[in-house]
C-alpha cells in the first residue's frame, strides 16, 4: 500500500525555522510531482510549493524567499525548508505526490496521494 508520511512540524517562535519531510513508500515506480499544501483555520487549502520530476518549482507568493522545496528521488522524499516563519504560516501542512505505482498484472497507474498532515504553529 502506498502512503505518504510527513514529519517535522511543531511549535516555533516567529522568525524561527522548521524543516518538513515527506517520504512516500510502497510500490513506487516513478514520481510525476511532489509538493506541499497547507490549510489554516477558516481558510481553504492552498498550494505552498511544488516540484515536478524535471525540477520545475512553484511557490505561493506569500512564501517566496522564505521557503524552499527540495527532493530526493532515490528516497521518494520531498522536503520543505521554512525560514523566517510568521504567525500567518500557522496551518496543517499536507504532503502531496503524483506517483506511478504498481498495480496488478504488472501494470502501472498514475495516482495522486496525500499525507495525513503535520501541524505547524508559529507564535508571536
Amino acid at each position: 500500500q502506498v502512503q505518504l508520511v510527513e514529519s517535522g512540524g511543531g511549535l516555533v517562535q516567529a522568525g524561527g525555522s522548521l524543516r518538513l519531510s515527506c517520504a512516500a513508500s510502497g510500490s513506487i515506480f516513478g514520481i510525476r510531482s511532489m509538493g506541499w499544501y497547507r490549510q489554516a483555520p477558516g481558510r481553504q487549502r492552498e498550494l505552498v510549493a511544488s516540484m515536478s520530476s524535471g525540477g520545475n518549482t512553484m511557490y505561493a507568493d506569500s512564501v517566496k524567499g522564505r521557503f524552499a522545496i527540495s527532493r530526493d528521488n532515490a528516497k521518494n522524499s520531498v522536503y520543505l525548508q521554512m525560514n523566517t516563519l510568521k504567525p500567518e504560516d500557522t496551518a496543517v501542512y499536507y504532503c502531496n505526490a503524483g506517483l506511478w505505482v504498481g498495480v496488478g498484472s504488472g501494470g502501472l497507474r498514475d495516482n495522486d496521494y496525500w499525507g495525513q498532515g503535520t501541524q505547524v504553529t508559529v507564535s508571536s
